[in-house]
């Protein structure tokens, strides 16, 4: 690991610059608090990847900055570069994933995309 326990935390559909806070290793787990985003969450319903039929199309917001979440160990890698700034770095992965959507033409590719703007409002930006 690097000086400042710095990781990159896979969480449900989101990667995340994390700094490492605890391991659990008869549990198999780390707690990690973000500092960064490296890819915005996928919209939608997780267990019915691209799918829009399904009882309920999730929004999905990138967690908050500092906020600590549980991860597997096994999702954990090292992190290598320069720390970006969360608020930058939210910004930068919202508009990765808007143009991947616009990319896609397709029904689950215009629901996710309504849901990713629904995130953007609500991240003020």
């Amino acid at each position: 690991m690097n000086e400042l326990n710095l990781v990159r935390a896979f969480y449900k559909t989101g990667v995340y610059v994390a700094e490492l806070i605890e391991k659990q290793e008869e549990k198999q787990r780390a707690l990690v608090k973000v500092v960064a985003v490296l890819k915005h969450p996928t919209q939608g319903d997780l267990h019915n990847p691209k799918m829009v039929d399904v009882p309920l199309f999730h929004q999905r917001k990138a967690l908050a900055e500092f906020e600590k979440t549980w991860v597997p160990l096994s999702s954990l890698k090292a992190f290598e570069g320069e720390l970006p700034n969360y608020r930058v770095s939210l910004q930068e992965a919202v508009e990765v994933q808007k143009k991947a959507l616009k990319n896609e033409n397709n029904d689950w590719a215009r629901m996710s995309l309504d849901k990713l703007n629904e995130c953007i409002n609500e991240y003020g930006f």
